[in-house]
């Protein structure tokens, strides 16, 4: 198995080290292995996809400009 270091910040790692028993290794892994299992997944979903990035850009203004109007409408 390759050994990959991750820094931490400072506040992090004073966390880390009051809790010794944790196994963060473990930790570390199981979370890259879920953001792998996640990008596998949207891989597959995306290779499936005729929507250009064009498309994906316009698609999410429009979302974006229906939700500002939803929630400007109930501050004024």
């Amino acid at each position: 198995m390759a050994e990959i270091v991750v820094k931490v910040p400072k506040e992090i790692e004073k966390v880390m080290k009051k809790h010794p028993a944790i196994d963060w290794s473990g930790v570390a892994e199981k979370a890259i292995k879920e953001r792998i299992t996640k990008l596998q997944l949207f891989d597959t979903i995306a290779s499936e996809s005729r929507l250009t990035e064009k498309d994906a850009l316009k698609l999410g203004r429009k979302i974006n400009r229906a939700l500002w109007d939803k929630h400007y409408k109930k501050l004024v």
